[in-house]
């Protein structure tokens, strides 16, 4: 570590070696110890500047800033609202259609147990399982 280098570390990262780069802070913090004073006086130097930037507080934006901002960003053409048009038509309207769909869904499906009647045409060899009995009889096998 050279002085030079010392001094385009701590006039980057300050005097607080934590900012430091971490493969040259060990160097560095080795470099201040052997040269105390000159490494003192460059450290109190940037320590003023940290303590300056640290104690500078931006201000929230005032309501007035804030309209400004917003009342002059540029909206998208789709969202621009057309005067005059509902927007929740459409809205209303899908969710009409969906309804209505579940109310056709749920009375077709009830006529269809209610009436008993099934468009499955089951034969009775199809009914029985593995497990119910069989009518053959394997025990000669």
């Amino acid at each position: 570590m050279t002085p030079e280098r010392f001094r385009v570390l701590v006039d980057a990262y300050g005097s607080d070696p934590h900012r430091w780069p971490e493969d040259e802070r060990a160097a560095s913090m080795a470099w201040a110890t052997q040269h105390r004073a000159e490494a003192d006086a460059m450290l109190a130097s940037a320590s003023e500047l940290d303590d300056w930037l640290e104690s500078y507080v931006v201000a929230a934006p005032d309501r007035e800033l804030r309209r400004r901002i917003v009342s002059g960003a540029p909206l998208a053409p789709q969202a621009r609202p057309v005067p005059g048009r509902r927007t929740w038509w459409p809205g209303l309207a899908l969710a009409g259609a969906g309804l209505t769909g579940g109310l056709v869904g749920a009375l077709a499906v009830s006529l269809f147990v209610l009436a008993g009647s099934s468009h499955i045409a089951t034969e009775t060899t199809f009914q029985s399982t593995t497990f119910s009995g069989s009518d053959f009889d394997w025990s000669s096998e």
